[in-house]
């Protein structure tokens, strides 16, 4: 039995993930739709599509449509959603959840209701060092994990500038200085991913940008933002701490590896860089980088992603690594384009296996809390000059 989807935004990632889905046995018609009819019309053309929709409402009205995917400006996440699941949609979004404490509490609010599909497509969830990291605590192999790190650390000049002047139209300005704590979920995620706590309280400073671009001014940003970078600690329930990193204006080479992940347990230990990552314990040092080293599948010059600069490629032509389990995932994914170290085609396959099986995919709505609130209420923690917040909790999910 397959249920049909239609694709919300035609940018420059609904794309890669369009094709995906309307690969995966489990979906049937692939719909989109577009704020600018010609992008849907591109979409729709250029991956053999079943149709498009003059609107997210036409789309929500249609009895054609089954799901949704949300792939629009971060911030336009959390009303969307909540549009896709009082029209009777189950819903896949693109990160984060939302905005604001808010929003993450009506979507949790709109899925008990309803009992719909939500899934946050949270990559990180399937970073190959969370992946690894997950493994080997699930083994104990950390002993007591105590201590962890997440960044994502990828500067505006390599490739976002273009990426916000491709979304924005002509006030990019406005919403390239969108915080860099309230897309948290790339370094939470990462971290919560693997270690099965939560956080509950924050502290964070945020560091002033000084470019003079125009970008990250206050006078110009609609979120009122002049952090370029921001760093949080956080504590877990359990006992313990993270800290993440998001810097926007950093000398580091983002287009070999955005994210990374460190873990520190009382017998072991996990650090990951751009380039290596060890693992080691009380006896040494063992490299485990070619174990976490996705393999590409798609060159960057490939023609579908012409609309993408080149410094984001990456992003969408890294294959699987070893310690992924491709066994679950369907064979029509093997010679199709992956990305974000490998993890589109997880991702896909948990959306569409748990609306067919009505299941809670992994990133469901209280795991997508857990990931995105931590960032929301530590940017407000820098806004306050690194004043120690609570983090409210939603719980576990139902059934979990």
């Amino acid at each position: 039995m397959t249920f049909s989807l239609g694709i919300v935004g035609a940018g420059q990632f609904s794309g890669q993930f369009a094709k995906l889905f309307q690969a995966h046995p489990g979906v049937g018609d692939v719909y989109v739709t577009d704020l600018l009819p010609e992008r849907a019309e591109r979409l729709s053309a250029e991956v053999g599509l079943t149709g498009t929709f003059p609107s997210y409402e036409a789309m929500l009205e249609s009895p054609a449509v089954d799901a949704v995917a949300v792939f629009t400006q971060r911030w336009t996440h959390g009303p969307l959603v909540l549009q896709g699941l009082g029209a009777g949609k189950h819903v896949y979004s693109a990160v984060p959840m939302a905005i604001t404490t808010e929003e993450i509490a009506a979507i949790i609010d709109a899925v008990k209701a309803t009992g719909l599909t939500y899934m946050m497509g949270e990559t990180s969830q399937y970073n190959p060092a969370t992946v690894h990291a997950r493994d080997q605590i699930a083994k104990g192999a950390f002993g007591r994990l105590f201590y962890a790190e997440g960044d994502y650390v990828h500067d505006m000049d390599l490739g976002f500038y273009d990426a916000y002047r491709y979304s924005g139209g002509e006030d990019w300005k406005a919403t390239a200085s969108y915080p860099p704590l309230l897309y948290p979920t790339h370094s939470v995620g990462g971290v919560l991913g693997a270690w099965q706590t939560h956080a509950v309280s924050v502290s964070a400073i945020g560091v002033v940008d000084e470019r003079g671009d125009g970008v990250f001014d206050k006078e110009v940003s609609r979120f009122g933002n002049d952090f370029s970078n921001a760093t949080a600690l956080f504590e877990v329930a359990g006992g313990g701490s993270f800290r993440t990193n998001e810097f926007r204006r950093v000398g580091y080479p983002s287009h070999i590896r955005e994210s990374r992940f460190r873990f520190f347990g009382t017998e072991a230990s996990m650090e990951q860089l751009a380039t290596v990552a060890l693992w080691q314990d009380k006896e040494g040092v063992r490299d485990i980088s070619e174990l976490l080293e996705p393999k590409p599948t798609l060159s960057p010059d490939d023609p579908s992603l012409r609309h993408v600069a080149p410094e984001l490629r990456a992003a969408f032509t890294s294959g699987s690594a070893p310690v992924h389990d491709r066994t679950r995932l369907p064979r029509a994914f093997d010679e199709l384009h992956n990305g974000h170290e490998g993890s589109h085609h997880f991702l896909v396959d948990d959306f569409v296996t748990a609306v067919g099986s009505r299941t809670l995919p992994s990133v469901n709505a209280w795991v997508a809390a857990r990931y995105t609130l931590p960032g929301i209420v530590a940017h407000e923690s820098a806004r306050q000059g690194g004043t120690r917040l609570a983090i409210p909790d939603f719980g576990d999910a139902p059934g979990a």
